[in-house]
């Protein structure tokens, strides 16, 4: 059985951070797309940064350029999202995904991702 679980989030002033942890079990994290993807209350979920399988090639949404950082560790079956600089906008629930497929690229939308964690409510305050 295939489980995603995040943790990490919580609440932070604006100019601070966070460090999300999804821990997968059931599957391979090196071998699949990862991804973090956000909802805000009212706004469709939207994809933040995603890792390519059996590299350390990324991805990330524009407005995170520069203040994320996604990392995997295999050694674990884990993927991270440092977020830096946080900012209100941020404010969202964070979710970690894997691909449904092992080595389909790109890893970009939700298309090529098929499980998805619980999520974790990351709230940022001005």
């Amino acid at each position: 059985q295939v489980q995603l679980v995040e943790s990490g989030g919580g609440s932070v002033q604006a100019g601070g951070s966070l460090r999300l942890s999804c821990v997968t079990s059931g599957l391979s994290a090196s071998r699949r797309c990862m991804g973090w993807f956000r909802q805000a209350p009212g706004k469709e979920r939207g994809q933040v940064a995603a890792v390519y399988p059996g590299s350390d090639n990324t991805y990330y949404a524009e407005s995170v350029k520069g203040r994320f950082t996604i990392s995997r560790d295999n050694s674990k079956n884990s993927v991270d999202l440092q977020m830096n600089s946080l900012r209100p906008e941020d404010t969202a629930m964070y979710y970690c995904a894997a691909g449904a497929q092992y080595y389909t690229i790109p890893c970009t939308g939700a298309g090529p991702f098929g499980y998805w964690g619980q999520g974790t409510q990351v709230t940022v305050s001005s």
